[in-house]
């Protein structure tokens, strides 16, 4: 019956006329082979999409950080008075990713990147023991290929894409391949951050967690690619930080990671923490909604206690950079920034803002913030 209708609507030249006829055949659909007593698990289809389509959003939403952060401080550099040699010569087209692991997480990835985030073809690599099944993605600019440790050393950032069978043989090849400035983002859940440091001998590393709760997954539009449904307005809210709807609750230890990281950056480039405070505001806070209106004054600031106890600030002379942090102890243990981000709900209604924003929705009145319950810490 499918080939009939396959080479019908070739020859009718409708090839999307297919899957709209497919569509109501019930014997043709996935749930039709599963057992009644088995459907219970049906919802596990959903989840994993769900979890997916997270994936892919939260790291885009994090290059997308990254990038903007280098360009401003290339941007810059003559106003803020920094001094030649504390800045890299590197330009914004040159923040460079790595993907490690060319399964299905991997090429989501990639796609979703390429086409929303700031990522050209050419700053994006993947190494993978299977090269020649990522044809499409050679085919748009991405350059593939099988050598972990040259593309460690190429990237600003390494998503580790791999299964856990195949990390720690993955960590031998790539550790001494790493800079203290790279960023090693890794999606293998069943290797915890204290193992993965161990492994890597480095700090930089983030990591997202996610737990399911007990909502609905049909936020999830079973009949889009990840990247159409980050085009979603409804479903983008869905993976918003803060956002417990769609059944997948993002750690919000994650969000710490992203901003002590950005920190790092700033120190690397050995910029004063008084001009570091000032341009994380600017480039991240500065989102106006209802509550702000035009008034950039009105808007949430960086003090210098939101990222350091206040007994090592009283230390922190106006020109020192912040101190290096170990992304690690971030993401397991209470900081500063914890504090603070619990405690403010506008820094929270920001955040959303900036992250919706990155990716084209604008929150209004007609589409507010989905928040129903608190975020996971």
């Amino acid at each position: 019956m499918r080939m009939i209708l396959s080479t019908w609507c070739s020859y009718e030249g409708n090839s999307g006329l297919e899957m709209d006829m497919l569509q109501d055949l019930e014997s043709l659909q996935f749930e039709y082979g599963v057992p009644e007593e088995d459907r219970i698990w049906l919802y596990l289809q959903g989840r994993s999409r769900g979890l997916m389509i997270e994936a892919c959003a939260h790291a885009t939403f994090f290059c997308k950080l990254l990038y903007n952060l280098r360009a401003s401080l290339n941007e810059n550099q003559s106003s803020r008075h920094l001094s030649i040699g504390s800045l890299n010569s590197a330009t914004p087209e040159e923040f460079k990713v790595g993907i490690i692991g060319g399964g299905h997480l991997g090429k989501q990835l990639a796609g979703t990147l390429l086409q929303l985030g700031p990522i050209p073809a050419e700053s994006l690599r993947i190494s993978t023991r299977r090269p020649e099944t990522l044809g499409e993605l050679q085919k748009l600019g991405i350059k593939c290929f099988y050598h972990n440790a040259d593309l460690v050393s190429w990237a600003d950032v390494i998503f580790l894409c791999c299964l856990p069978s195949q990390l720690p043989n993955i960590c031998v090849e790539i550790h001494t391949s790493l800079e203290k400035t790279s960023i090693v983002y890794s999606f293998v859940a069943a290797i915890p951050l204290p193992r993965l440091k161990l492994l890597l001998n480095h700090t930089n590393i983030l990591r997202p967690q996610y737990q399911y709760g007990e909502d609905s997954v049909s936020v999830w539009g079973a009949n889009k690619e990840v990247v159409a449904a980050l085009q979603d307005p409804t479903i983008l809210q869905a993976t918003c930080p803060y956002s417990p709807a769609g059944g997948i609750i993002l750690n919000i230890k994650w969000l710490e990671g992203v901003f002590y990281a950005a920190l790092n950056i700033c120190t690397a480039r050995n910029m004063a923490h008084s001009q570091v405070l000032q341009l994380l505001s600017e480039l991240f806070l500065s989102v106006h909604f209802e509550d702000c209106g035009k008034d950039t004054a009105s808007c949430p600031k960086f003090q210098l206690t939101d990222f350091v106890s206040k007994a090592y600030g009283k230390n922190l002379c106006g020109e020192r950079p912040f101190p290096w942090f170990d992304l690690i102890a971030v993401q397991l243990k209470e900081t500063p920034f914890s504090q603070h981000l619990s405690s403010s709900p506008v820094l929270q209604d920001h955040l959303t803002h900036l992250y919706c924003a990155s990716f084209g929705i604008s929150l209004t009145k007609e589409q507010p913030v989905i928040s129903t319950g608190s975020p996971s810490q």
